[in-house]
């Protein structure tokens, strides 16, 4: 595969079943995806690969990125190339995604990395790409204060975990129906990481073709990837 540090491998954790893609931005060129040129979003893995093939290039990875509204806007904040395109959203609320503490993945130049919401909003960073989403899995090495190891409520999950120094990305997928609180504890006691996000656990679907998944099925909103030159 021509992304050489894109890595993705299944591994198996307390029981549980996940697929993990690690990416190192100071390499890589990623990049969040929402809307083509005439302002539809793209929805699936393959409509950002044909655009992508017009210019000589190709998906390595990638992933849905954030929550959404049914016609695929962004729930919270969001920044595209520079552009931002959703102001970011402090409050509490509904659902998932208003559990706080919540937060933001920025990629910038060379780094990326995970933010809880509030401390994004009081100094924020310079981010080329940044998606809002929640809740915070880890947050400074604690897990969400409200996951419970005993909660029955199981999903396939996927998220992001970072570094502090924001040299490595961490893209996780569970392969089984798992609960916040396994999933949490996979990216700090199973990876390390300090911080990481929740992105999705109804549309969870992962583009990696060393690992031969180019998942389909719902339109998607935000989508995190990685671009590559086609061999």
């Amino acid at each position: 595969m021509p992304a050489r540090a894109v890595d993705c491998r299944d591994t198996d954790f307390r029981g549980n079943r996940y697929t993990v893609c690690e990416v190192d931005p100071a390499t890589e060129d990623m990049r969040l995806f929402l809307y083509d040129k005439g302002g539809a979003p793209y929805g699936q893995f393959e409509a950002i690969n044909a655009r992508l093939q017009a210019r000589g290039q190709q998906l390595a990875f990638a992933m849905n990125a954030g929550m959404y509204h049914e016609d695929r806007a962004p729930v919270g904040h969001y920044v595209e190339d520079g552009t931002e395109l959703m102001r970011v959203i402090p409050n509490a609320g509904p659902g998932n995604f208003g559990m706080l503490p919540n937060g933001v993945f920025c990629i910038g130049e060379g780094t990326a990395r995970v933010i809880e919401t509030l401390a994004y909003a009081a100094n924020p960073p310079k981010c080329r790409f940044a998606t809002q989403s929640g809740p915070m899995l880890v947050i400074d090495g604690e897990l969400h204060p409200r996951f419970l190891p005993d909660s029955t409520s199981r999903y396939i999950r996927n998220g992001v975990g970072t570094t502090e120094a924001g040299d490595r990305a961490v893209f996780v997928m569970s392969g089984n129906a798992v609960t916040f609180h396994d999933f949490a504890s996979f990216f700090r006691d199973g990876l390390g990481l300090p911080e990481a996000l929740y992105f999705d656990g109804n549309v969870s679907r992962l583009y990696a073709p060393e690992l031969g998944r180019a998942d389909y099925g719902r339109m998607m909103g935000p989508v995190v990837g990685v671009v590559v030159d086609s061999e």
